[in-house]
């Protein structure tokens, strides 16, 4: 019988509470008309399956495999054929936002994230097998290989609307600062915009996270744990461009007070988390700059597909911090939760749920 992996309930207040991973016997699901069987091959975690954990989440169902990253093979069709069978695949990992530009279609009662949601029962890509709408796949770029495939939909869409939809900077010769280097979000940020031609700058509290960005691309990058982070970051800018044109942003904090003195007038704020605290703090300056300050989630279907899409015309390969092979490891995966815990990754933490690690063939 193929595996599922769903969290088991436990009493605690929440942020306390650490639900345990439970492992299931599941069957094979049957597709219906209009939608399609997957054998998975690989899945990735997310900071919004630790917050699941910790019940920092809401919507969570006890039932529902976790995850929402997903590379699979398409193995049998609701109609018996279909253009995408027996091919690679990546799960789009919402649903309720197709194509709207400003947010979800209706935010309060359909969107939702794939993984342990009681509004996408069934939905999660920590199982073997997964029933969804054929609507709900794009093919997979053939040059990555299924953890590298599973390392891409969420972080990736999220990356994308928060530099390309939101930003409106991810333009040649740019300056964009990415906070908190490391995290999947942030690599997926420098990686398109180091392949549209922007100078990207990055934080972190890690100088070997900061090397290692730079060898993916980045101009260079200063640690945040330095109290005068800016100063050092404006003279890395370069002399005939001393600003930057837009901030893509996942910690908050004092991302404004810190950042406004080096942003142009009419300068971006892109800010898709805020992993310091719950608050940000706008100072004055920032108004009189008229620094706008956008905040962004996720991304729409249509978002996804051409974010797929900019990976396979220009063969970028998502950055995999570490991988542990099945799903029935639970005390493996376990540790990739430990890793997210404790900041350790560089990139995503990915389960090879089955087969071989080979680049995918169309």
């Amino acid at each position: 019988m193929p595996y599922s992996l769903t969290v088991k309930k436990t009493e605690g207040k929440p942020g306390q509470v650490y639900y345990p991973l439970q492992l299931n016997t599941v069957p094979i699901p049957t597709p219906g008309p209009g939608q399609l069987l997957i054998k998975l091959s690989a899945a990735a975690l997310n900071h919004r399956d630790l917050f699941i954990r910790q019940q920092l989440y809401p919507g969570i169902s006890f039932t529902s495999p976790l995850l929402a990253d997903g590379y699979g093979i398409v193995t049998a069709a609701g109609s018996n054929s279909h253009p995408l069978l027996h091919k690679p695949v990546l799960l789009v990992p919402t649903r309720g936002w197709a194509s709207d530009p400003t947010g979800p279609e209706d935010l309060a009662k359909n969107f939702t994230i794939l993984g342990a949601s009681r509004l996408a029962e069934g939905l999660g890509t920590a199982q073997e097998y997964i029933v969804v709408d054929e609507a709900d796949i794009v093919p997979a770029p053939a040059h990555l290989t299924p953890t590298e495939g599973a390392a891409l939909p969420l972080v990736g869409v999220t990356g994308w609307r928060a530099l390309v939809s939101k930003s409106g900077n991810a333009e040649p010769g740019r300056n964009i600062l990415i906070t908190g280097i490391g995290g999947g979000v942030a690599l997926q940020v420098l990686q398109f915009a180091v392949a549209k031609g922007c100078n990207v700058y990055v934080t972190s509290g890690d100088e070997g996270k900061i090397e290692r960005a730079v060898g993916l691309g980045a101009k260079g990058g200063v640690n945040y744990r330095e109290g005068d982070w800016e100063k050092k970051l404006g003279g890395l800018l370069p002399k005939d461009r001393p600003y930057l044109d837009a901030v893509i942003d996942g910690a908050g904090g004092e991302v404004v007070s810190k950042s406004v003195r080096l942003l142009k007038p009419g300068g971006v704020i892109s800010s898709y988390g805020m992993t310091v605290g719950p608050k940000m703090d706008w100072v004055m300056q920032a108004t009189l700059k008229h620094i706008e300050l956008k905040g962004t989630t996720m991304g729409s279907k249509r978002e996804f597909e051409e974010m797929v899409a900019f990976v396979d015309e220009h063969k970028i390969r998502p950055v995999v911090s570490r991988v542990v092979k099945g799903l029935d490891n639970v005390e493996g995966i376990d540790g990739l939760f430990e890793d997210m815990k404790a900041g350790r990754q560089f990139g995503k933490l990915v389960i090879q749920i089955d087969g071989d690690d080979s680049s995918s063939k169309l």
